[in-house]
This record gives structure tokens, C-alpha cells and sequence, in this order.
């Protein structure tokens, strides 16, 4: 039997879960995991107690840590405190997984193992992909460390439940075996695309006005200026010392079909571009496809999020500026 994990996460975070889910699936075909978390509970069973059992016994927690995580009760006391408390007494080994920004850095998580690499949120990566592979090279040195793999399993005592109910007061429940893969292939329509094309072009502007604002705040020679043209266009400018040093256009639309372009240069000119974002999808997730972004491996396209997307068209904005 593969190594034991539990994962603890907000259920605001449960589209992210699935995500880590499927590039778990490589682990779980070779036998090497066998993942738990509270959506394999069964009709009838007690919430409390069955999680307390599958936490207390797990090989391996993850906490996949974001804002609504830290500011759950359950999450982050109860869950997090035995995963600690298990981690130190060798009994399990805990990864914190990082989802989304927040200030875990002045957590007691901090002292332990975070992935992705530099603790860098998977929302914040230009490839969501990337890390979480990341993140699951991380669990299968995890496993390796610990050799548990083909051993017999050892079964630690139960933790009282967070309703303060003795383990041996509450009756041994018996659920049905079952996979926790049951996730299946989703259509995405026209209009989920079309409006994920546009909710894209709403951060991006939002990105790079927030962006142009900070950047100005910082340096005493430059100067930024967004100007929003059209509902489906803005212009950013910087300039050092009174004189124009970078340009951007960033316009619904373009010449090979919808899609979000950019061109580098301000003038907002409709009919020219530099490079094109497009909204291409999977199984199970929508994403933003550049033209002109190299892959990572044969045949694959890079995958952007669109936080991915705003760093990208910010860097070609930027680039010049910092001696790219």
C-alpha cells in the first residue's frame, strides 16, 4: 500500500485541489500514494472523528495554504496543529503547499518544507503547470524519505475530535473503498470563454495600472501614465527624466481572432501587434496560450494563468528598463 495523504485545505481552494490532484496522478498509478481529504467522506460518516482518523494516520499532510486557509479555525488550529505536531514527532511528514499570496511567512510553517520552489504562490506562476509539478517532485521525495512504501502500515492513536469526543466513545464506521479521481471532463462553452477572455483583459488592466502606480511611487525619476481608450483597450507609458522610455497597447481582438494582443508601443493602434494571448482550454481548465512564448517541452504550449499573463505582457513592458 502506497504512503498515506491527507490533505487539509479551505473549500474556497477546491478548484486548486483538483488541479493538484491530477498531476498526483502519476504517484497514484505507480502505487506510491493513496490521497485522503474530506470529500471522500461518506454518507453517515462523522465528520469530526473520520478526519481526525485520516489525519492522525496520514504518511504525509499537505496544507495548501492560502488566505481563507489561515483564516479558517479548523484549517489552521486544529488541522495545522496536529500536522505539526505530528511532523516533529517524525511520525509524518508535513508540505506546505502554497496556493495563493498570504503572510504564512509569519506562521510556524515557515520553519518546515514549502513548496512551490521559494514558497512563490501557484496563482503568481506564468505556468500553474509548472508548479505544480513542482510541487509534486516535492512529494515524492517526501515519500522516498520516508520508506514507507510496501512496509506495513503502522496506526497511531486517534487525536480527540475538535468536539472534544473520546475516539473510543464514537463507533468504528466502515466506508466503502473508493477513489478520490472523480473528476471528469468539462465543455467549456463559447460564453465561458468569451467571458474568461474578458475578465483577463479587466485584470490586466487593473495589473498594469497598479503596476505603473507602485513603479512611479519608487523612483523619484519616472513617471507612469495608464489611459484606459476603450472598453477593449488601454495604453500604458513610462518615462525616466521626462523622456519616454517604454510603451505598451493592450487591445481586445487582433488580426487572426479573438484574442489579447500586445504591441509595443502606446500609439493604441488597432491593426499591428507584437504578440497575442489566446484562450485555449483542457480537460478540466481554461488558459491563456502566447504566441510567441517558448514551450517546455515538445508540443506543449505554455499555459498561462492570468496572473501568468499580466507578468508576461509586464515584462515585455519592462524588459528595457532593467537591462533585458
Amino acid at each position: 500500500m502506497g504512503a498515506r495523504v491527507f490533505i487539509s485545505y479551505s473549500h474556497v481552494d477546491e478548484a486548486l485541489r483538483d488541479e493538484l490532484e491530477v498531476h498526483l496522478a502519476m504517484l497514484k498509478r505507480q502505487g506510491l500514494v493513496d490521497v485522503w481529504h474530506d470529500k471522500r467522506l461518506l454518507a453517515g460518516d462523522q465528520l469530526d472523528w473520520t478526519i481526525s482518523k485520516e489525519l492522525d494516520e496520514a504518511d504525509v499532510i499537505l496544507l495548501l495554504v492560502g488566505p481563507n486557509f489561515l483564516a479558517s479555525d479548523y484549517c489552521y488550529k486544529i488541522e495545522k496543529g496536529r500536522a505539526l505536531e505530528r511532523h516533529r514527532q517524525g511520525a509524518a511528514r508535513l508540505i506546505s503547499v502554497i496556493l495563493r499570496p498570504c503572510e504564512w511567512g509569519h506562521t510556524d510553517l515557515a520553519k518546515y518544507l514549502v513548496t512551490p520552489k521559494d514558497g512563490k504562490p501557484i496563482t503568481q506562476w506564468p505556468d500553474r503547470d509548472e508548479a505544480f509539478l513542482d510541487v509534486t517532485r516535492q512529494i515524492r521525495r517526501a515519500i522516498e524519505d520516508l520508506e514507507v512504501v510496501g512496509q506495513p502500515k503502522v496506526t497511531h492513536d486517534f487525536i480527540e475530535t475538535a468536539r472534544g469526543a473520546a475516539a473510543d466513545e464514537l463507533p468504528e464506521p466502515s466506508p466503502m473503498p473508493r477513489s478520490s479521481n472523480l473528476r471528469l471532463k468539462k465543455d467549456f462553452s463559447q460564453a465561458e470563454r468569451d467571458d474568461f477572455l474578458f475578465e483577463t483583459f479587466d485584470y490586466l488592466a487593473r495589473f498594469f495600472q497598479g503596476s505603473l502606480e507602485e513603479l512611479q511611487a519608487r523612483n523619484v525619476d519616472i513617471k507612469a501614465r495608464f489611459r484606459r481608450i476603450a472598453g477593449d483597450c488601454f495604453t500604458a507609458t513610462i518615462y525616466r527624466n521626462g523622456d519616454k522610455v517604454a510603451g505598451g497597447t493592450v487591445r481586445v481582438g487582433g488580426m487572426f481572432g479573438a484574442g489579447i494582443t500586445w504591441l509595443g508601443d502606446d500609439s493604441g493602434q488597432a491593426n499591428s501587434h507584437n504578440e497575442s494571448l489566446f484562450v485555449r482550454h483542457d480537460d478540466h481548465k481554461l488558459f491563456l496560450s502566447p504566441m510567441g512564448m517558448p514551450v517546455t517541452g515538445p508540443g506543449r504550449e505554455a499555459r498561462l494563468t492570468q496572473e501568468g499573463a499580466a507578468e508576461y505582457y509586464w515584462d515585455l513592458m519592462i524588459r528595457g528598463l532593467q537591462g533585458h
